[in-house]
């Protein structure tokens, strides 16, 4: 379905004035904001890089090679868009970008989905990834604790993977080496403080 003639495409001037509260994002035209992630939402992605950095960008325990900036504001043809996090291979982002915002598409992204992003990032976002020429894409779910793995594959997303509770995350491109899903969900984990309730 095309979208109405009639209404006014937003644009970089609208974004900028959003509350910095909101993350801010244009998406076929549309302004799409949205509030900051929940705890559970942040800690998933600060653990999900926490896993990554080590081994893919720094080199420890893997082949290094990549680098991971967290909410980047991508600028992939008319659209704006804020993975929760991307990396690049270190090849095609050899230099930090001298501007806020970065239009060399990410050979992967992340996105956690939330209530109020799920229909973008399955529907729109997913798509723009794809026409981009994005190469993979993770969707984290941490309320069912489910991870999907996407390639691009000539324009389309193939699922890969579906990873679930108790299962090691080991999936392209970041398959070299494996960590386990369980250790995005920290809260989920017992307290080293808990201790066994004593009996009368």
């Amino acid at each position: 379905m095309n979208a109405d003639p009639a209404r006014r495409r937003a644009t970089y001037a609208d974004l900028e004035a959003v509350d910095p509260r909101l993350v801010a994002e244009i998406v076929d035209g549309a302004l799409e904001t949205h509030p900051r992630p929940s705890p559970r939402h942040g800690l998933a992605a600060n653990a999900m890089g926490y896993e990554l950095t080590g081994p893919f960008q720094s080199g420890r325990g893997g082949p290094g090679g990549w680098m991971f900036i967290v909410e980047p504001e991508l600028h992939l043809g008319a659209n704006v868009v804020v993975p929760d996090l991307a990396g690049w291979r270190r090849e095609r982002l050899p230099r930090e970008p001298e501007t806020a915002y970065i239009e060399i598409p990410p050979d992967w992204a992340c996105e956690i989905l939330s209530p109020s992003t799920e229909r973008l990032d399955r529907g729109p976002k997913r798509r723009i990834y794809a026409d981009a020429g994005v190469g993979h894409l993770w969707l984290l779910d941490p309320t069912a604790r489910l991870l999907e793995v996407f390639a691009n594959v000539a324009g389309q997303w193939l699922l890969l993977a579906t990873v679930e509770p108790g299962e090691e995350v080991r999936a392209a491109p970041f398959d070299a080496v494996g960590f386990p899903l369980d250790a995005l969900f920290p809260f989920d984990a017992p307290s080293p403080d808990t201790k066994p309730s004593e009996e009368a």
